[in-house]
């Protein structure tokens, strides 16, 4: 066989090959593309008991319950369509609140409850730590300014 052939066999390998590994990956990620679960996804399409995901939404106002421990706390996240019920166990971010964004990282129990193993609190883009309370940055002079 003339070099020739044997180049463009090794080429068509390798093109076949990187094709088969391409499907395959797409095959083992297609139900882990999405980057977290909504309440209305997990009510409508179910997710079996014990599998890792991440489920994001708001949390309930008035679900916030904490545990006599003092770090196991129980609430609701929605998404307008659905509701879970959730507990978590540990320490929650400052930032975790009723009535704010969260995406949970965990699984679901048989009974139905989402336990998180860790708590991921989202805020919006007027958020402000507590510290620069009152300070205003000035992009003209680069300086942050307290304002009374």
């Amino acid at each position: 066989m003339k070099a020739k052939h044997q180049r463009l066999i090794l080429a068509l390998v390798a093109l076949a090959a990187l094709i088969g590994a391409g499907l395959l990956a797409a095959s083992a990620l297609k139900d882990e593309a999405a980057y977290f679960y909504a309440p209305g996804d997990v009510k409508a399409k179910g997710v079996e008991p014990g599998k890792a995901i991440r489920l994001g939404g708001m949390v309930v106002k008035g679900s916030l319950k904490r545990a006599a421990d003092g770090v196991t706390m129980s609430f609701d996240v929605t998404d307008g369509k659905a509701t879970v019920p959730a507990t978590f166990s540990g320490i929650a971010p400052d930032l975790f609140k009723e009535g704010s964004g969260v995406v949970a990282e965990g699984s679901f129990d048989t009974k139905g409850t989402f336990i998180a193993t860790n708590l991921l609190a989202k805020h919006d883009e007027r958020y402000m730590p507590r510290e620069l309370e009152g300070m205003s940055y000035n992009e003209t002079t680069r300086e942050l300014k307290v304002e009374k």
